[in-house]
């Protein structure tokens, strides 16, 4: 069955290379490998629950020679989050590009970013590591520019540039790692790192990068213009996947490898800048005049709560506190991950139906598209933290353990993002409801809607309800075979 993890990858790297050559049925491939690899992810969650976390290693080499794939809580659920986003995404990009030309060119780069999303969240050393997360931003890059406007190849350029410097310096903290130690396995590191200078200036490297990676106050600057000026279904992928891979990857390497190193005044520090991330990016959001702007704005504020959970894993006392920190960390980037990704999917409906995304010229939509607002406002309701969300648990998790850890100043924090939320949600929802010209038809149930409905719904009631088996997974099944 540990053959899943293997076609997890290779199913759509295949499709990427069969729809360079059959682009008239690309659509079909990428839906094809999509469901596929999304059956493999669920595959590899149901042999962590059975058998523990494991891994695999290619082509029969001893651990740390070769490429070793690993598999366990927190990767295995992250890897269905990701399927289960790129497969709506593609159901909804199979529609929404009508230019033969940019479709051709959309649905390899599009199948090549999910190989390397998953070959990401499967690596078990840092240089494919780094080698995925090098792939994964070129692919993203590449379906920016694809909106094939000014705007986007700006964003693209910027972002190119700032990936690049982020690729370069985690590469330099690489590098010295195989200098002090002569390996990049995970699982071989975790046992040997010590606080050494160079393991500090390593750490401190890599940090780095992964910090300009996720968009991280104040490296976020690229973040808002590439991902407002994407297609929709990119968009879509950017916020809920790409980012948050950068912040899977700093999680691992802060928590289970390099340990020894960390301190609780870095922890801190990043925590400071989550919280600074979270007010600055509800506050935009709440200023933005354009959707996807807002969405945009809303991510860098969702992923300031993430860097918020950091102090408070790094402070607890090993044991239930811990776990539940841990576990809520992943509860809030799951739920954003699908909130997320149905509110851009959602805002490029109505991009479509209504020829721009101005939030002022909203009004009659709700008339007219019904079900896009509807799952505004159930994606709102996971932004904001509301129940039955899986963000009100994640939220009052991180609120619990802020005060159990004695870091009661993270609550105000909490508290002003999610008032923040509500009101640039309820600012969105006020315009949609408004009289006004809307779209010339109305549409009650269209096929582009639905991915974004099923999304919407598995971040407010799937997870909200579904969130005591997640605890005791990740708590039982998490971290290195063994270990």
């Amino acid at each position: 069955m540990s053959d899943a993890i293997i076609w997890v990858i290779m199913i759509p790297l295949l499709g990427s290379l069969i729809s360079l050559t059959w682009s008239r049925y690309a659509s079909f491939i990428a839906i094809t490998s999509n469901m596929l690899a999304l059956a493999a992810s669920i595959i590899i969650v149901r042999q962590v629950y059975q058998s523990g976390p494991f891994i695999h290693q290619l082509g029969s080499w001893q651990t740390g020679l070769g490429i070793s794939l690993r598999a366990d809580a927190l990767s295995s659920i992250l890897l269905v989050m990701s399927m289960s986003v790129i497969s709506a995404a593609t159901f909804y990009a199979s529609t929404y590009f009508t230019d033969a030309v940019k479709r051709a060119r959309f649905w390899p780069l599009w199948l090549m970013l999910v190989v390397a999303l998953n070959a990401l969240l499967l690596s078990g050393d840092l240089f494919n590591l780094y080698v995925t997360l090098e792939l994964l931003g070129l692919s993203a890059i590449a379906l920016t520019a694809l909106s094939d406007n000014r705007a986007a190849l700006q964003a693209a350029i910027r972002y190119l540039s700032i990936g690049l410097l982020g690729s370069l310096v985690f590469l330099a903290g690489v590098a010295l790692v195989y200098t002090g130690y002569g390996t990049l396995d995970l699982a071989t590191l975790s046992n040997v790192v010590q606080a050494s200078p160079l393991s500090q200036v390593a750490f401190g490297l890599m940090t780095a990068g992964l910090l300009i990676k996720s968009a991280l106050f104040p490296l976020h600057f690229w973040l808002p213009s590439a991902h407002a000026s994407a297609p929709a279904p990119v968009s879509a992928a950017l916020s809920a996947l790409v980012v948050k891979v950068a912040v899977y990857i700093l999680l691992r390497l802060w928590i289970d490898v390099f340990d020894p190193v960390l301190t609780p005044f870095s922890a801190m520090l990043l925590g400071m800048l989550g919280a600074i991330a979270v007010i600055w990016g509800s506050w935009q959001a709440l200023q933005a005049q354009r959707l996807k702007l807002m969405a945009a704005y809303s991510t860098v504020a969702q992923i300031g709560y993430l860097f918020i959970f950091l102090p408070l894993i790094v402070a607890l006392p090993d044991g239930p506190l811990k776990d539940a920190a841990y576990t809520a960390l992943l509860l809030m980037a799951l739920t954003h991950g699908f909130a997320k990704s149905a509110f851009f999917l959602s805002a490029g409906v109505i991009q479509q139906y209504c020829g721009h995304d101005r939030i002022a010229e909203l009004g009659g939509t709700a008339r007219a598209l019904p079900l896009t607002i509807f799952v505004i406002a159930l994606s709102g309701v996971a932004l904001i933290g509301l129940p039955p969300s899986g963000s009100f648990l994640g939220k009052w998790h991180l609120i619990s353990s802020s005060l159990h850890a004695g870091q009661w100043w993270w609550v105000p924090v909490i508290a002003a993002g999610s008032i923040l939320a509500t009101a640039y949600v309820f600012r969105i929802l006020g315009h949609a409801f408004a009289p006004g010209e809307g779209v010339d038809q109305v549409l009650k149930w269209g096929r582009e809607e639905i991915p974004a409905l099923i999304l919407a719904l598995l971040a407010t009631l799937i997870l909200g309800f579904g969130s005591a088996g997640l605890w005791d997974f990740v708590s039982q099944h998490n971290g290195f075979p063994g270990g």
